[in-house]
């Protein structure tokens, strides 16, 4: 096959997060496989304009501001014609391909804004963004699907979309490079936010939840970077919490593999993700997660079995989940063998290798419909 993937992002870029994991871990080992695979994404100043990752050739046209007024034209010019299959990956805003022409098209979800993004950006962007994703049920209503989580489907199904166009591919976990370690569990209560540090991530909750916790002992570790970070930590010197709330920054994959192994728990409270690939590194590394009960994070949490779910922005009811992991380390080790057992079942080969039947299918029905058009 040769697929041409468009996204804003990849995984280079300093604005990358989880879907651009997603995209390099399934469509590296698709070129792996011998497929010839393009991407095309926005870049930042500076940035060399073609390179290859993971065995992907990639286009990078713009940056994040200006790649959707470059990127049609310059598959116009340079790409058209090439393709079996066009892979849109819709995790900002819709750049719309299915009008460019390719002989077949896809539409990869993680998942969308919807109103949560008036949590994230100033209103008028905010309103551009939700305007923007308010025709894709119609607009893309022909367009095959490929959602990495049941609750991303039901939020397509929401806005229009046949819930027959869609395949619910769910992404995989390193359980090679994310592995238990319990001489590395800290002696005393870890807790461990680690993610993008926006003000929808709910990392304020979480901090407010830790300050309710009775135990001196007790550390919160919040690991990475974003804009709302100086509020976070005005909240916790406002709260009283001194040395026991540490903010660590962007931190490197061995750091973060020493924060999840030592943690007794990792602590999620976002309103709305696409599955939460954080809880899953969490639970490989045999820790449980403490998070909220919103969409996508049920599906890579079993509440009571790999950690405990708790109703969004239930401030009492995830400071309690938390006080019963911090008053029992033996809780600790029996949610963490379920959450080690649970994360071996997601594997990034089975993704790619669902993706890779999802797209010769949908290249087959493409071909067979301009068959009988002819």
């Amino acid at each position: 096959m040769k697929i041409l993937v468009v996204n804003w992002q990849d995984r280079e870029n300093p604005q990358a997060g989880g879907a651009e994991i997603h995209l390099h871990e399934i469509f590296g080992r698709l070129a792996a496989k011998g497929h010839s695979v393009r991407l095309l994404c926005g870049g930042w100043p500076n940035c060399p304009p073609y390179t290859v990752l993971d065995h992907i050739e990639v286009f990078r046209v713009g940056t994040r501001h200006t790649f959707p007024f470059y990127a049609r034209k310059h598959y116009r010019r340079h790409l058209d014609g090439w393709p079996n299959v066009l892979v849109e990956d819709i995790n900002k805003v819709p750049l719309y391909t299915q009008r460019w022409g390719a002989p077949a098209t896809v539409a990869l979800v993680p998942h969308l804004f919807g109103s949560t993004v008036f949590q994230e950006l100033a209103a008028p962007l905010a309103a551009a963004v939700w305007t923007a994703e308010r025709p894709l049920g119609w607009s893309y209503r022909h367009v095959p699907f490929e959602a990495i989580s049941e609750s991303t489907a039901d939020d397509l199904v929401h806005r229009g979309i046949p819930r027959a166009s869609i395949a619910v591919i769910y992404p995989g976990i390193d359980t090679v490079g994310y592995t238990p370690n319990p001489a590395a569990r800290s002696p005393t209560p870890v807790f461990a936010y680690l993610g993008r540090l926006k003000k929808y991530k709910g990392v304020h909750l979480v901090i407010r939840a830790f300050a309710e916790l009775a135990r001196r002992d007790a550390r919160l570790e919040i690991a990475g970077a974003g804009d709302y970070r100086p509020a976070l930590e005005e909240l916790a010197h406002s709260l009283d919490l001194g040395d026991r709330v540490r903010f660590l920054g962007r931190v490197s994959e061995p750091d973060k593999l020493a924060l999840l192994r030592r943690s007794w728990a990792l602590i999620f409270a976002s309103p709305k993700e696409g599955w939460g690939i954080t809880n899953l590194e969490a639970a490989a590394c045999a820790t449980p997660v403490v998070a909220s009960n919103s969409p996508g994070i049920r599906e890579s949490v079993r509440d009571g079995h790999t950690g405990f779910l708790v109703p969004h922005g239930d401030v009492p009811a995830m400071a309690g989940a938390m006080r019963r992991v911090a008053e029992s380390r033996e809780l600790v080790e029996r949610l963490g063998a379920e959450a080690r057992a649970f994360a071996e079942s997601f594997t990034w080969e089975r993704a790619a290798d669902q993706t890779e039947a999802h797209l010769s299918r949908v290249i087959a029905n493409a071909a067979g419909g301009r068959d009988n058009r002819a």
